[in-house]
């Protein structure tokens, strides 16, 4: 097998698992321990992983937050999926949070006419809630420019006082190591307030949010229910493992 044929193999593995062995790739690849330790060795010169004792474990690699601008072309026919699912775990009388973001932004349709409140921290969230005549409180804070969220102290001792029967949060990374990540620590805040005092956490991600890791922590994998499109189970195995999924359909 050529160089460039072992070195696409194990780069496959590591996106599937996240790491992998050197004695499965020498069974696999029919090769010797040198090999692999070369492999592996080159791999990591060119940052595509590190190298631990048995193998190697794959790079996460932090990625530029988007604007809301530009987040609101990226995956539109799989956001509406996975809020027309999300509707599905609201019912009459809930007090929810909805969380600012793009995929929570098409959800808003669907709480029309459903004798509920929203507490949410995204501006355009709060104006659409508002036209469709739906109970709506706008959190206070400081605006991020360029998520149009709002964030900071009086946001997070605002929440403190609310409990919500559901919460609806998005997000930037979803890692079986990592947890749910965001990129800005007190957008990261914010929603980590808002599961604490929810019943019920639901994240809603599309596929390209799996094996992301962004630069905040906000909750670990087991610690809510992930609305998604349908996953390969053996591609995501790790997060069938840990965590409900739960999947939309076309």
């Amino acid at each position: 097998m050529l160089t460039e044929e072992r070195h696409s193999y194990i780069l496959i593995q590591l996106k599937k698992y996240g790491l992998v062995k050197s004695q499965e790739l020498m069974q696999y690849l029919n090769c010797s321990e040198s090999t692999i330790r070369r492999d592996l060795a080159q791999l990591e010169e060119i940052g595509e992983l590190s190298r631990i004792h048995g193998g190697a474990k794959k790079n996460y690699h932090v990625d530029e937050e988007l604007s809301i601008l530009e987040k609101s072309s990226i995956n539109v026919q799989e956001k509406k999926e996975i809020a027309k699912l999300a509707a599905l775990f609201i019912k009459e009388n809930d007090t929810i949070f909805l969380d600012a973001g793009t995929t929570t932004l098409y959800l808003i349709p669907y709480l029309k006419n459903k004798n509920i409140q929203v507490v949410t921290n995204g501006i355009q969230h709060a104006v659409l809630l508002a036209d469709q005549q739906t109970k709506t409180i706008l959190l206070g804070g400081s605006i991020k420019l360029k998520t149009k969220a709002i964030i900071g102290t009086t946001t997070i001792s605002q929440l403190e006082n609310y409990r919500f029967t559901t919460c609806f949060l998005g997000i930037n990374g979803v890692d079986s190591e990592f947890g749910y990540t965001t990129p800005d620590s007190e957008e990261a805040a914010v929603k980590k307030q808002a599961h604490l005092n929810s019943s019920k956490t639901f994240i809603l991600a599309d596929k390209t949010k799996f094996n992301k890791v962004s630069f905040a922590k906000v909750i670990e994998l087991e610690d809510a229910i992930i609305l998604t499109q349908q996953l390969d189970p053996i591609l995501y195995k790790n997060y069938f493992s840990q965590t409900t999924i739960k999947e939309a359909t076309k």
